[in-house]
């Protein structure tokens, strides 16, 4: 519900809305209602993203109640009463790329039209203002040449929504249903629903448990996000002819995000002197080694501040740790095994192989394309390879190919060294980046679930610390001096589980426990 905008005194546009207040004219056949679960999730994961400095819209407040909706969380036949929530929360405008859809032609593969189809007189209102309001300068400059105009705005946007993917692609972030109606028009993260940060690395992550064809997965969010661009560049044509639009997009979008990705990674591994090009095959193989060990993501960067420049006292030491630290993140055998698990059986991978080599077009239209399919058959072979793998086989494998990395790491960082080196000054330097750049706190779903679980019991105060340890997501403080139980980063939290009480321990910065492994968020609200 659309409560109005407001300017502060820095000039700043802001768009006041409360989500899940009831039904509007806009509902269709839906109540219009939120639930205290993803209540919580929208309003923690909104503060989180931003104290990541990410850009994203923000949450004020959440609202709940003791009115009752039904929900049908994982849409298995089992639905149940969840409490209904309200959230209000602001951004300088919520608009999106699914905004101008309301002007789209005939889609020859849904037969579908937008509602405005022909109200040339409203596209060009929507137009000018979102550029007028959130590109003034291109207004300014080009308000006389509108195609001119069109293009420089479209390709601001193309960038903005390239670096801001680069920016998830660095946290870990998977934001799980990346449609037209949940792209920013400004480049926001925008919609918290089945969101997830990556716990043990596994590019093919799929976060909601809705997508079973993996259109959302972690590792296909740039590729997804180019062509939902694709889609506003379909609906700009009236002012931006298509194949220009399409020639920009082609031209802009992956050169800005490599540049941002690349440009974040090296800060992520402390390369802060010099720009190789043999420096993505070190992050390549980094994303690699992590994905071969099913490492935790968010651990492994964070631990990479342990190793100090070569030359420098205790390098061999610090190596070590590092070592020590990487070993630890590894997941177990039987944890791999789950992460490598197909998706679909032997004779629907049949039919989509063979729609892949006869009709392509037909397997995309399903949202099962080639990549969808290569995926299944690698995790058949991943899985048929560990068959026979013992844990003390996987230790000796994960050191392996940990001391291996080490290794380049290592040679990549003795370039950053030269004569005039004063180690201690540029060790702190680089620290300091790193710290700054690989967050120890990211809102981990296990953490989410445990903090729902107790406010679904009356009790907030899960959400109240979670919500403090991410306001500092960098810090390498103590959590809550004033609380000795848990200054070491664990809480114990106790959950009914029939007639036996399960105790888990939960520790904010640690690899997700085996209790999580089952966790799954759908698009329910």
């Amino acid at each position: 519900m659309y409560l109005g905008e407001v300017v502060n005194r820095k000039g700043e546009r802001w768009e006041l809305q409360l989500k899940g207040a009831g039904p509007t004219p806009y509902s269709r056949d839906a109540d219009g209602r939120k639930v205290l679960r993803s209540s919580i999730r929208e309003y923690l994961c909104s503060e989180a993203m931003h104290n990541l400095n990410i850009p994203t819209t923000r949450a004020l407040a959440c609202v709940t109640s003791g009115s009752k909706v039904v929900r049908d969380i994982y849409y298995d036949g089992h639905p149940i009463l969840e409490r209904c929530t309200v959230v209000s929360r602001l951004a300088p405008t919520f608009l999106r790329f699914g905004s101008f859809e309301i002007f789209k032609t005939l889609d020859s593969m849904s037969g579908r039209i937008g509602p405005s189809v022909g109200r040339t007189d409203l596209f060009d209102q929507l137009l000018d203002y979102i550029i007028s309001s959130f590109y003034p300068k291109v207004y300014e400059t080009f308000c006389d040449d509108r195609r001119k105009m069109c293009a420089v705005f479209f390709k601001e946007v193309v960038i903005k929504t390239a670096h801001l993917v680069a920016n998830w692609q660095c946290v870990g972030f998977c934001h799980g249903v990346l449609n037209t109606d949940n792209m920013s028009i400004v480049g926001l993260t925008i919609d918290y629903g089945p969101f997830g940060f990556l716990d043990y690395y596994n590019p093919d992550h799929i976060c909601n448990g809705s997508d079973s064809a993996g259109r959302y997965s972690f590792a296909n969010q740039p590729k997804i996000c180019g062509w939902n661009l694709a889609k506003l560049a379909e609906v700009l044509q009236r002012v931006l002819p298509l194949e220009e639009g399409r020639s920009i997009l082609e031209e802009t979008y992956f050169e800005a995000f490599d540049d941002k990705f690349m440009s974040q990674m090296r800060k992520k591994l402390g390369l802060i002197r010099k720009n190789l090009p043999e420096d993505r095959q070190l992050i390549e193989d980094f994303l690699n080694t992590m994905a071969e060990t099913g490492a935790d993501f968010t651990n492994c960067f964070r631990g990479l501040n342990q190793i100090l420049l070569p030359g420098s006292r205790d390098f061999d030491l610090s190596s070590e740790k590092l070592k020590s630290h990487l070993m630890k993140q590894c997941c177990t055998v039987e944890e791999l095994r789950i992460l490598h698990k197909p998706v679909i059986n032997e004779s629907e991978l049949m039919v989509y192989a063979t729609l892949l080599t006869q009709q392509p077009e037909l397997l995309e239209s399903l949202g099962k394309g080639a990549d969808f399919v290569k995926n299944e058959i690698e995790k058949r072979k991943k899985l048929n390879s560990l068959k026979d793998c013992s844990g003390e086989m996987k230790t000796a494998k994960d050191s392996e190919l940990w001391q291996h990395w080490i290794n380049q790491y290592s040679d990549r960082l003795q370039l950053e060294v030269d004569n005039q080196c004063n180690f201690d000054d540029l060790n702190l330097e680089r620290v300091k980046i790193m710290n700054s750049t690989n967050p120890r706190f990211v809102l981990r779903n296990y953490l989410l679930q445990v903090a729902i679980d107790a406010a679904e019991r009356g009790d907030y105060s899960e959400v109240q610390k979670l919500l403090k340890i991410l306001e500092d997501p960098f810090s390498d403080a103590n959590l809550f001096e004033d609380t000795p139980e848990i200054n070491t980063g664990s809480v114990e939290v106790e959950e009914q589980n029939d007639s036996n009480i399960d105790r888990r321990i939960l520790a904010y910065d640690g690899v997700r426990p085996e209790w999580a492994r089952s966790l799954r968020v759908t698009c329910s609200s």
